[in-house]
């Protein structure tokens, strides 16, 4: 039962968010590296601070025992973040830029912000000639713009999912504050 009601608020948390726009591209741009920028940066802080304000002694908080710590959905967008913008950096990922889920919240913390510097050099590398470019991602290919976009799915998703541990825990999420 909860991990059904747990379903249906996380997909009320992302249905929010993108209806307020918190998660869409700017209309009328016409620039799809601009578009996706602007996503990820909107996107950016809300991750950031959802880290910041669980307490530190709820790092190890599942909502239940088959769900992941709010430490592992936050190292989860730390070593995502790392494998994508390594990719469109050139670069390789190196597991151990990634803490352990054991790891202090200053710790982890810490990894997600150097996740998000990897990825401020991605996204600012993104320009209009260069979204289509094809980069090895894994067992195939994918554009620039495809993995940028991917990102910020996937941290809108996880950024859904830590909102719903931080009000189980009676915390307001960021977008909540606004």
């Amino acid at each position: 039962m909860l991990v059904r009601v747990l379903g249906v608020l996380l997909l009320s948390v992302s249905t929010v968010a993108v209806v307020e726009g918190r998660a869409q591209a700017p209309a009328g741009t016409g620039d799809p590296a601009a578009e996706v920028r602007g996503s990820y940066e909107r996107l950016k802080p809300n991750l950031i601070k959802a880290a910041e304000k669980m307490p530190a002694d709820q790092y190890g908080f599942k909502p239940t025992p088959e769900i992941r710590s709010f430490a592992r959905v936050v190292n989860h967008v730390t070593e995502a973040q790392f494998h994508t913008c390594t990719t469109l950096n050139g670069g390789t990922f190196d597991p151990k830029s990634v803490p352990g889920d054991e790891a202090s919240k200053d710790a982890v913390i810490a990894g997600l912000k150097a996740s998000f510097a990897e990825c401020d050099k991605a996204y600012g590398a993104l320009t209009t000639a260069n979204v289509t470019e094809a980069l090895t991602a894994g067992q195939g290919k994918r554009s620039r713009i495809g993995m940028a976009w991917g990102n910020v799915s996937h941290d809108n998703e996880q950024y859904a999912e830590l909102s719903t541990y931080l009000r189980l825990k009676n915390i307001a999420p960021p977008t909540s504050e606004k």
